[in-house]
């Protein structure tokens, strides 16, 4: 142990404690040594000879022969292992022979793979080449080969198009073939080329070849719409909406062709559809009820009141021109079908003006729209639509023409107006703006019609002759009644149309009729007949205008009030005539309140009023009851004026019976005083008769 000991030091420490004995101590380095003692100063070896306090130089001696004694071991061992040593060495020459044998082949390796990346440097260099030029060449073969595809015309394009017939086939064949003469027309540099120089001429030849066939072949379906009794809708779209695609191949290659298709299919459809309408206007006319028309009205000068006059038994077996009556539901069926003239005809049904005006229309609207759809769908030009109708439009304004100048029936121009406002909203609704000109035109020729008649009837007003029309009678007259029921149905054809000015017109037309009534008054000899006629036309024109709606409630309320007015007024003429002395003594000597008296009355004033009322007060309610109910049109009118007569009668003789209680020996007259219970009793069996 304590050689191992020895052993270690010597290796760790034997640099420090090698000297010579002869060395001396002076010569030492001491600088490093606090550092080298630090750096050792875990060794157990070192720490044990610093501490023994053992001497340097006998420690360093015996290291040294340590030292020695291991140094011959090592060199014995070295001497038995010298034949090894040589047989390593050998061995290691021959390592070194074979390494640089394979260094030289591994040298002539690299040569040699230098050469072949050259070789394949020069390989891909030509692959690409190669490649380039075989990219450039499909390039150039595919654009050559859609270069003659597109300008060839094969043998079986060429007998179809001069051999075949047209059907979806055709169709597909000209498709190709206007393929290959836009090809032709699109690039400058393809028309230089020989090999179109070469196609040209046959290409040429198979357009004007299609172009014939194709013009060819759509005009003679037109000429066959004009076949009596074609169903022109069913051609239109079976033979010419199915193959569109003939008439866009005229519209991109031959445009004067196109422009003569077009030509013949306006000329066509403008004959076919004129003369379809002026067979259908005439049919009509042969329908048509007379309704205010020249036969009834001969010129302006002579008056509307001078035909419901003299032919009052006219105008109630036919449609009344003043009335709307049932005429109103020609709006609520605006959209149904139009007439069947022969099966009207059949059944001998006849149809005022307004249901032949509407069934026109409709026969217009649904052919404008079937033949504006078509026309968009076909040819894709607005513009051929217009030239087609105007033919059937030139019809219908020669038909408007003769026809309006002779319409003296304001209800029918009011209801054709409101028809033609109602079909520009089915017009709008289909998104079809076709027939927008038309009817704003309709509109223009209806509404001065309309406003001429109307002041016609309002100058038939002023102008007419009381005298002629005096009837004797305090019934509603017959022209009062044609006024009502003409402002009713205006009223309601307002709602339907909204022209502002109508309002206007009917206030005229409402101050006439006051005008006119007030002038029919004076044929009456007595006020209360006059108030009675009043009262009757003022509750006739009610009870109309209630049945008019909501639209007539101004106007009601204007007759309200005269009729108001005029009840107190005939109340009071006929209490006066039945009870006059009554009411002159009480309104002239007694206040209502009973307090104020203008004169004080002595009985021999009051007697001979309270006795003639006791005599004759049950038979003057009597006449007055019998009179009302044979002088009033209106039995709830009646019994209203029978009430308000009454009741004023009661506060009249209240006040009569209140006098004579404060009139100094007023209460003799007691027994000749008739009890107002005994009046009220009366008069309640008088109302229920009502």
């Amino acid at each position: 142990m304590a050689g191992v000991d020895e052993q270690q030091i010597e290796e760790h420490f034997g640099v420090f404690f090698s000297f010579d004995e002869d060395s001396e101590s002076e010569d030492i380095s001491l600088d490093d040594l606090e550092e080298e003692l630090e750096e050792h100063k875990n060794y157990d070896a070192l720490i044990s000879i610093l501490t023994s306090g053992e001497k340097q130089r006998d420690r360093a001696t015996m290291v040294e022969g340590n030292l020695g004694y291991i140094e011959k071991a090592l060199i014995q061992d070295y001497v038995e292992d010298s034949d090894n040593l040589v047989l390593l060495h050998d061995q290691i020459h021959d390592c070194d022979i074979i390494l640089s044998q394979i260094g030289s082949l591994l040298s002539g390796f690299q040569v040699h793979i230098g050469s072949i990346s050259s070789e394949i440097r020069s390989l891909q260099e030509k692959s690409l080449d190669i490649g380039l030029k075989l990219k450039n060449r499909k390039l150039v073969e595919t654009k050559f080969a859609g270069f003659v595809e597109k300008i060839v015309a094969p043998p079986g394009l060429v007998n179809i198009l001069f051999n075949g017939e047209i059907n979806d086939g055709y169709a597909k064949s000209l498709e190709i073939l206007s393929k290959k003469l836009k090809f032709v027309q699109v690039d400058p540099l393809i028309n230089a080329s020989k090999a179109l120089k070469d196609i040209t001429a046959e290409l040429e030849r198979l357009r004007q070849k299609a172009l014939s066939k194709v013009s060819g072949h759509i005009i003679e379906i037109f000429f066959a719409m004009k076949k009596p009794g074609t169903n022109i809708q069913i051609l239109q779209q079976n033979l010419l909406q199915k193959h569109r695609y003939l008439i866009l191949f005229l519209k991109e290659h031959g445009s004067k062709t196109y422009d003569d298709v077009c030509a013949s299919y306006v000329d066509t459809m403008n004959k076919v559809l004129s003369a379809y309408f002026r067979v259908y206007v005439e049919a009509l006319e042969r329908l048509k009820v007379d309704i205010g028309v020249s036969n009834d009205l001969i010129g302006y000068d002579t008056s509307i009141i001078d035909i419901i006059t003299r032919r009052r038994e006219y105008l109630r077996d036919h449609c009344f021109m003043f009335s709307l009556g049932e005429r109103a539901n020609i709006l609520k069926e605006i959209d149904h079908p139009g007439l069947v003239p022969h099966i009207s005809q059949v059944n001998c049904v006849k149809y005022p003006y307004e249901v032949i005006f509407r069934s026109l229309q409709k026969l217009l609207m649904d052919t404008a729209s079937s033949e504006y759809l078509f026309i968009e769908a076909f040819f894709g030009e607005e513009s051929l639509f217009y030239q087609v109708f105007e033919g059937p439009f030139g019809v219908i304004d020669q038909h408007l023409d003769l026809t309006l100048p002779n319409c003296h029936d304001g209800v029918c121009l009011m209801l054709m107006i409101c028809i033609t406002r109602k079909h520009q909203l089915v017009m709008s609704n289909r998104r079809l703006p076709c027939l927008e000109t038309y009817f704003d035109k309709a509109l223009i020729y209806l509404w001065p019609r309309f406003k001429k008649v109307f002041d016609m009837y309002l100058q038939s007003l002023y102008q007419c002759d009381v005298k002629m029309l005096w009837m004797d009678g305090t019934h509603p007259h017959h022209i009062v009644r044609c006024y009502v029921e003409f402002t009713a149905s205006l009223v309601q054809l307002n709602a339907e149309c909204g022209d502002g000015q109508l309002d206007m017109n009917l206030e005229r037309l409402r101050s006439a009729v006051d005008d006119l009534l007030v002038r029919l008054t004076q044929n009456f000899t007595t006020p209360k007949l006059q108030h009675l006629f009043l009262l009757n036309n003022y509750d006739m024109a009610i009870s109309v205008l209630k049945e008019a709606g909501d639209e007539a409630k101004k106007l009601q309320r204007h007759f309200e009030e005269k009729l108001e007015s005029n009840m107190m007024s005939f109340v009071d003429d006929l209490l006066m005539e039945h009870f006059g002395d009554l009411l002159r003594f009480v309104r002239s000597r007694v206040s209502e309140d009973l307090i104020f008296y203008t004169e004080r009355p002595n009985i021999a004033d009051v007697e001979s009023v309270v006795k003639n009322f006791a005599m004759k007060w049950r038979s003057a309610l009597e006449l007055m009851h019998n009179e009302i109910v044979t002088s009033c049109s209106n039995l709830l009118s009646g019994m209203a004026i029978l009430k308000a007569a009454m009741a004023q009668l009661l506060n009249d003789y209240n006040r009569l019976s209140e006098c004579v209680k404060k009139i100094p020996g007023g209460s003799a007259l007691n027994r000749n005083l008739v009890s107002i219970t005994s009046i009220s009793y009366e008069i309640r069996k008088y109302s229920r008769t009502f």
